[in-house]
């Protein structure tokens, strides 16, 4: 965008002025990683450059050549690796995933304000981006709230990739849920990058449970993630899992029960697995693996 106008990629003059301004710009300083970052609201623009009868004409070509420049810059730099940016990861489609590494941050919807609210958001965003792309980054704010509000916000923005910012000046921050809370990410991160399949039909409304798993079929290990929100009046709910061995036994571990249970592959497939969340709202992480007869 330059002047508050939006500069027109698709016009091929435009976009190869451009391309060879980045591509000089590149080989001078030698840089080998670009990130684009696309901070803004282009439908408008679009719309204004179209006769009521040619909508949509401007945005197509205007794709076309964001597609074509990257193409011509990675042509250029056969080594390069592009980040893809636009407002955390509004541009998350497939052509772009072809081209770019990330989103590194799938979202810029956190919670500034330290208000409740956006983990519902977040919820929902690990539930639809989890089927189309394996790995994805976010970050959290470690907010002023109860413990249980704390573990249950955490947990909603827990991916493949995270973070927790926290006020290292403040005395008052509890470092020891702090760890506990990163040293659980760091357990189940890497089942982030197996087999995903979701438990419940996607929903953001308060009265409903929302619940993900993935799995490890190779190393016989997977995770659970289940949320309570605010409004559901019931507090457990059974879900049946997915791509475990029928034959197999599976110790399964609560991050908020001491101990660990057994339960066969088919009972956890047929019968399902109940869990509990006391909490309104709260989260559970519930982590198995398989163990040996």
């Amino acid at each position: 965008m330059l002047g508050g106008q939006l500069f027109n990629i698709g016009n091929p003059d435009a976009r190869q002025w451009l391309t060879d301004h980045v591509d000089k710009l590149m080989t001078r300083q030698g840089i080998d990683l670009y990130r684009q970052d696309f901070n803004m609201d282009p439908l408008g623009y679009w719309r204004k450059n179209d006769a009521p009868d040619r909508q949509g004409m401007t945005e197509n070509l205007y794709i076309q050549g964001h597609l074509e420049y990257w193409d011509e810059l990675r042509h250029r730099h056969p080594s390069l690796q592009i980040d893809s940016c636009a407002s955390g990861g509004r541009r998350i489609d497939l052509e772009t995933l072809r081209r770019a590494a990330g989103p590194h941050t799938r979202s810029d919807y956190i919670a500034f304000d330290g208000k409740p609210g956006h983990e519902s958001g977040n919820q929902g965003q690990t539930f639809g981006l989890s089927s189309w792309l394996p790995y994805y980054g976010q970050g959290v704010y470690y907010r002023d709230q109860t413990r249980p509000q704390r573990i249950y916000n955490v947990r909603s923005y827990m991916g493949p990739a995270f973070g927790i910012c926290v006020d290292v000046r403040r005395a008052d921050v509890d470092w020891d849920l702090y760890r506990r809370l990163v040293d659980q990410w760091r357990q189940v991160a890497p089942c982030m990058l197996g087999d995903y399949y979701p438990l419940t039909s996607y929903s953001l409304q308060l009265d409903q449970w929302i619940a993900w798993q993935f799995d490890r079929p190779e190393e016989g290990d997977g995770v659970v993630q289940a949320f309570r929100r605010e409004r559901c009046e019931a507090a457990s709910q059974a879900y049946r899992l997915r791509g475990l061995d029928q034959a197999a036994s599976y110790e399964i571990t609560n991050f908020d029960a001491k101990g660990s249970i057994r339960s066969s592959g088919k009972d956890l497939m047929e019968k399902g697995l109940t869990v509990e969340i006391p909490d309104k709202p709260g989260a559970a992480v519930i982590v198995y693996r398989r163990v040996q007869q």
